[in-house]
């Protein structure tokens, strides 16, 4: 999962290079960090959360096929 949301979030931003993607275990549920460049926070999240939005329901398919619970932050 994490690699799927490193790809998705490098191919948005203009500084690929400042992504940082974290993946943390709390109980049952994957939790993916994301981290971008302050210009590119727009980009990830963008209008009214439309891509982040997006990008949840890619990995939220991928984690069901798995039988995994994994939800995806996107922080500053």
């Amino acid at each position: 999962m994490k690699n799927l949301v490193e790809v998705i979030t490098k191919a948005l931003v203009d500084d690929p290079s400042s992504v940082v993607v974290e993946e943390k275990q709390e109980g049952r549920t994957t939790v993916i960090e994301v981290r971008v460049a302050e210009g590119d926070m727009g980009k990830v999240i963008g209008k009214q959360g439309r891509i982040a939005k997006a990008i949840r329901s890619v990995v939220k398919a991928a984690a069901a096929k798995e039988d995994k619970k994994v939800a995806v932050e996107i922080l500053q």
